[in-house]
């Protein structure tokens, strides 16, 4: 996955819920670089992998027939 992309992000730590975001970076020290919005204005947080979910705003989309390639 290219960075940046535009994510949803789930996070009970400080109540994200599919809120829509920007991930920028992922730190091998254990956490996501995000720009999320809180009320009107963006803010850049780094939110702990094992406590968050991100999801791609747009889904991958498959040949007919062809399984889809995770990179991990």
């Amino acid at each position: 996955m290219e960075l940046p992309v535009e994510i949803l992000i789930h996070n009970t730590l400080v109540g994200l819920k599919g809120a829509q975001g920007t991930l920028l970076a992922i730190s091998p020290h254990g956490y996501y670089e995000v720009n999320v919005r809180f009320g009107d204005k963006t803010h850049r947080v780094q939110l702990p992998i094992a406590e968050t979910v991100v999801i791609r705003r747009t889904p991958e989309e498959a040949e007919a027939g062809e399984p889809i390639e995770v990179q991990r």
